[in-house]
This record gives structure tokens, C-alpha cells and sequence, in this order.
């Protein structure tokens, strides 16, 4: 077996891996964690974290790195998807008693790899990973320019996203869920609407779901969910009337886009949930988007990104053999992550999506909902931990 060169190597320095380098390095191991990204670019990734994201955030101890790099508190939603249009409060609402956040997504992940950077992990910046292999003494090959090196970890993270290498190298077959939607965001600066809660609009008839997500000083991030087989997609600045007036046709207001500038790229993206079984194999754990992606419609990516970071670190530090521990974590991924999904298609299978199946789940489910809003299940807002399976999708469809 060969010595480790370090403890912990983490492939990726985004959100995710940079929480999990930051807590482990305190925790006393010797972590590296290699960034292809010299720069991090608006992508339209994830830039809403939900309270029981918040909650994890705070577990891990980087809730202040967060907010010291431009985190803006999000203590409301008025939407009339989850009720009738009024607003709600989710420190008085939600088990965990916190705000949602939002952030601009590079300059979270510049924050928290400074934070890692802070905390004793060693940064390598614009190198590239060729290589991973599983086994008692898990490696990696790393570019750096022209040279390669290779380096042996006593467990490798995975947390470089969608196009992960590692997994391919685990031979881990991804599971998928089409969706009936496609996702499309954009960034939006000078908008002068209210700071301080989103605002979500939907319009069920067509299937369409609008949402603004403000940052502070302007800027929001807008996204607005349609269905897939649209012939024109909500793609490049040349679709962005198109994109408002989806959004005002969903109840969105339309003086909330008067005097707005687009501050990057406006694109779509699929509504597809994706996965694999048991997200660690042979000295090697997936994390983040590289273990599952679930629906971004639903904004659930940050906040399992960080449960997977706290989820993991919780099985390393409680566990001398971290074999065993990367056990335990892909166990506990399995389990948190397939709730979350399965609340995801209830929520999409009400709301977004068209046909006579649909329609009559509808047509059961809804005046109740009306009746009592609680039969709509939270898990969104407040978490996986809340109850979930048969009983909890047959009063959301309105079957008891």
C-alpha cells in the first residue's frame, strides 16, 4: 500500500468541495483540493439556498464566509403556487427558523475557497485531473501545464460537478428522470423590487413557473421553467423579451422588469434528475453534483451540496477506518437525496406537467389543497428529514 501524500484530495473548489476541504482541515487533516478554474464565470448555476440549506451552512461553519462574501438573507416568498399568493415568512415557518440565502454563485465560490485557503488547505489553481483509480491507495494523475504528477490520497472527493471523472472511473452507471420542463435563468441588474423575498409565479394551465431571486443592491436572478417540447427555446439575449413576458404571463409583475439591464448569459437548461447508487466505491466519495442532481426547477442543489459536505465529514471524523465511512456517507446520500427526488416529481406532477393523467390528479388534488395548504409536502423549504413516502404523496394527490 502506498503512504498517502495527503489525507483528503478534493477534485473541484466550488461550494461544495470548499466546505468540505474547510471543516476537515480544521478537523485536523491534511487536505488538498485542485480547481481547473483560475477565474470562476457566471454559469446561471445555483444561487438560492434554502433554510434547511441555511441550517446545514451553519453546521459546517461557513454560514459568516458566506455572507462575508456578499451572501444576501432571503427571509420570504410570495408565490402563488404553494397558496394563495400570500407571503411567507420562513423563520417563523420553517423547523430550522432561518432566512433562505442567495448569492452570485462565483463569488460564493471564491469566498469559501479563500475560507479552505484560510483554514490550512493547500489550493492548486488552473491544473487539470486525467486520471483517478480506486483501490486500497486511491491516485490521481494531475496536470499542471506540461507536467503530470501523480498523487495518492487515503480518500479522493469528487465534487467537479455533472461531468465528474472520477465517476466514469468507478464505473458507476447514472440513473436518470426525464423531466417535462426545461429551466432557463438569467441574471438581471437595477431591478427595484422588494429585497427582501422571492417572488414565484405560476401559471397552470400552460405549465409555466416564473421566479426572481434577489441578491441585493439590484440584482436578482430570474428563471422561468416551460415545457420541454416548446419549439423555441429561452436561449441567448435575443429570447429575452420572450423570457419576460413568459415570466409576466406566470404573475410575475411587469414593472418589475422596466429600466432592468442583463447582467449574463440567458440560457436553458434540462429539468432531468440524475444520479448514481451509492456515491463512493474503493477510497473514492462523489459529492455535489458529481453524486446526483436533482430537478434545479426545485433550487435543492446547494443545499445537498452541503449536506453531502457535512454528511461526509460527519462519517470521517466518527470514523477511524474511512473505508467504512464512505459507506456510511453514500448510505446516507442514498437515503436523503431519493426523498428529495420523489418530493420533486409530486411537486412537478401537480404543477408542470401537461396531460389527462395530470389533469385529473389535478382536479382531485387541488381543491383540497385549497382547503388546507399543509397537504402540500415542505421538504423543499424545511429539508428531507420531514415524513415522506406513500402516506405523505396520497394527501398531497388528495387520495385520503
Amino acid at each position: 500500500m502506498t503512504s498517502p501524500d495527503y489525507d483528503i484530495i478534493t477534485i473541484g473548489g466550488g461550494v461544495g468541495g470548499s466546505a468540505l476541504a474547510t471543516v476537515m482541515a480544521e478537523a485536523g487533516a491534511h487536505v488538498l483540493v485542485l480547481e481547473r478554474e483560475t477565474n470562476f464565470s457566471d454559469r446561471i448555476r445555483g444561487e438560492w439556498l434554502a433554510p434547511w440549506g441555511v441550517a446545514e451552512a451553519e453546521e459546517l461553519g461557513i454560514y459568516s464566509t458566506l455572507k462575508a462574501g456578499g451572501a444576501h438573507d432571503l427571509p420570504g416568498v410570495t408565490a402563488n403556487l404553494f397558496g394563495p399568493g400570500e407571503r411567507r415568512d420562513f423563520p417563523s415557518t420553517t423547523p430550522q427558523g432561518l432566512p433562505a440565502l442567495t448569492f452570485f454563485h462565483p463569488d460564493a465560490q471564491e469566498a469559501l475557497l479563500a475560507g479552505a485557503s484560510d483554514a490550512g488547505v493547500e489550493v492548486r489553481r488552473g491544473v487539470r485531473v486525467t486520471e483517478v483509480r480506486a483501490d486500497s491507495s486511491p491516485q490521481l494523475t494531475l496536470r499542471d501545464g506540461s507536467e503530470e504528477t501523480r498523487l495518492c490520497a487515503r480518500i479522493i472527493v469528487s465534487a467537479e460537478g455533472r461531468t465528474s471523472l472520477a465517476r466514469k472511473a468507478l464505473g458507476l452507471d447514472a440513473h436518470s428522470h426525464r423531466s417535462s420542463h426545461l429551466l432557463a435563468g438569467v441574471l438581471l441588474e437595477g431591478m427595484t423590487i422588494d429585497d427582501t423575498g422571492s417572488i414565484l409565479g405560476h401559471h397552470l394551465d400552460s405549465g409555466r413557473l416564473a421566479v426572481l431571486f434577489p441578491q441585493g443592491n439590484g440584482r436578482v436572478r430570474a428563471y422561468v421553467a416551460y415545457p420541454a417540447d416548446d419549439a423555441e427555446r429561452l436561449q441567448g439575449k435575443n429570447a429575452y423579451d420572450r423570457f419576460v413576458e413568459t415570466s409576466v404571463a406566470c404573475g410575475i409583475p411587469a414593472a418589475a422588469f422596466d429600466g432592468v439591464t442583463i447582467g449574463g448569459p440567458l440560457a436553458t437548461f434540462t429539468g432531468d434528475d440524475t444520479w448514481v447508487d451509492h456515491p463512493y466505491r474503493a477510497g473514492v466519495a462523489l459529492l455535489g453534483d458529481a453524486a446526483g442532481i436533482s430537478d434545479p426547477t426545485w433550487g435543492q442543489g446547494l443545499s445537498l451540496a452541503f449536506r453531502d459536505a457535512r454528511a461526509l465529514r460527519d462519517a470521517l471524523v466518527g470514523c477511524d477506518d474511512w473505508d467504512v465511512a464512505g459507506d456510511c456517507y453514500a448510505e446516507e446520500h442514498d437515503q436523503y437525496f431519493q426523498t428529495i427526488v420523489e418530493v420533486e416529481n409530486w411537486l412537478d406532477t401537480i404543477y408542470l406537467t401537461p396531460g389527462s393523467e395530470s389533469d385529473a390528479i389535478r382536479a382531485r388534488a387541488l381543491p383540497r389543497i385549497a382547503e388546507d395548504p399543509g397537504r402540500i409536502p415542505d421538504h423543499i423549504f424545511s429539508g428531507p428529514d420531514l415524513p415522506s413516502g406513500e402516506t405523505i404523496r396520497r394527501r398531497f394527490y388528495g387520495e385520503d
